[in-house]
């Protein structure tokens, strides 16, 4: 840890100023100068062969952006995900995609880069890597194992003038566009949504894998939730958010049984289901959208937001149920930073 707190107060030297709301939400990055060639670390998940696949296929909507070098690491220690870097490897390469031995080579070969590593842990490490080589970046979900890394990752993009995005793929459901672009039920006043939520150990509950529910949720609601309680049992969470305009969102997570995405998003004029799973190539366009702009699609402060209603949702198992304030977990969350940095 040592080692790595190290790594990590060097690359932020630049940002020593207070991390508060205002700054990390408040600071657009500037765009740097892109070209075609992806880069991918991290072969511990199958976001990554699906992600290679469509941008190697030489498919017009993709602009010619091609996945061309990947460093494999990833988890070295969650089992699901190491047990994965053989077989992936070996499937990219025959993609024609060059395996690099570590990051600060992968960076040599390429113009932008998808973090994949599955592992939460290792994206502060490795972000900061990718930031100091003034590379644009997606970070697949989480972007971090906790509540204190996800504020440090924005705030170190801030810093080094990076542009940032992450997303969960379940955010373009296909009735999202109805939703919201077209207002097909006009004023959102509440939504209920689920996904499956496998726990594991080294990740806070939904960090994990919840994530993809709560970010759907956030996705009809948007931002402005100010309370959380979550009921608990081995099989199955129910989480309450009540929003800052008296809206009530809802989350099932789902561990025994049929699992499925989706939900409902109810409006002033009718109530919609939230649709079917698109697939990654929705989140796929907008990821080459963002490497061609330099723009975000998902702001910063929604994505510390969904961490935040995620970490508030933890707490409250821990106080075995109690509502909880987002606003507490996000100012302890801040002062780790700033006591660790």
């Amino acid at each position: 840890m040592t080692n790595r707190r190290t790594f990590i107060k060097a690359g932020m030297i630049a940002g020593a100023g207070l991390l508060t709301p205002k700054t990390l939400w408040g600071k657009s990055a500037e765009p740097v100068k892109k070209g075609l060639r992806v880069g991918i670390i991290g072969l511990d998940t199958s976001h990554s062969i699906a992600f290679a696949k469509s941008l190697n296929s030489e498919t017009a909507e993709y602009g010619g952006y091609r996945v061309t070098a990947a460093y494999p690491h990833g988890s070295r220690d969650i089992e699901s995900s190491v047990s994965r870097i053989p077989q992936y490897t070996e499937e990219i390469k025959g993609m024609g995609v060059k395996i690099t031995g570590s990051i600060r080579e992968l960076l040599k070969e390429t113009d932008v880069i998808l973090l994949e590593t599955n592992d939460g842990r290792l994206h502060l490490e490795q972000a900061l890597e990718v930031f100091k080589a003034g590379k644009t970046v997606f970070i697949d979900k989480p972007v971090a194992a906790s509540l204190s890394d996800a504020i440090a990752i924005y705030r170190a993009a801030e810093d080094f003038r990076i542009p940032v995005f992450s997303a969960s793929s379940l955010r373009y459901m296909s009735n999202m566009d109805r939703i919201l672009k077209e207002n097909s039920i006009g004023k959102v006043l509440g939504a209920d949504t689920f996904s499956p939520c496998t726990l594991e150990a080294t990740h806070s509950d939904f960090f994990w894998y919840g994530i993809h529910g709560i970010e759907m949720l956030y996705t009809v609601m948007g931002i402005g939730c100010r309370t959380v309680s979550r009921v608990y049992t081995p099989d199955t969470d129910i989480v309450t958010g009540v929003w800052e305009d008296a809206r009530i969102g809802t989350f099932r997570g789902i561990r025994k049984g049929a699992r499925g995405y989706g939900g409902y998003a109810f409006g002033e004029k009718g109530v919609e289901q939230l649709g079917t799973y698109s697939g990654y190539d929705p989140l796929l366009r907008e990821i080459v959208r963002f490497f061609q702009t330099g723009q975000p699609p998902v702001p910063s402060k929604d994505t510390l937001e969904i961490f935040t209603f995620m970490e508030a949702a933890h707490e409250s198992r821990r106080r075995n149920g109690a509502v909880v304030e987002l606003s507490e977990v996000w100012n302890k969350a801040l002062n780790e930073v700033r006591k660790t940095w």
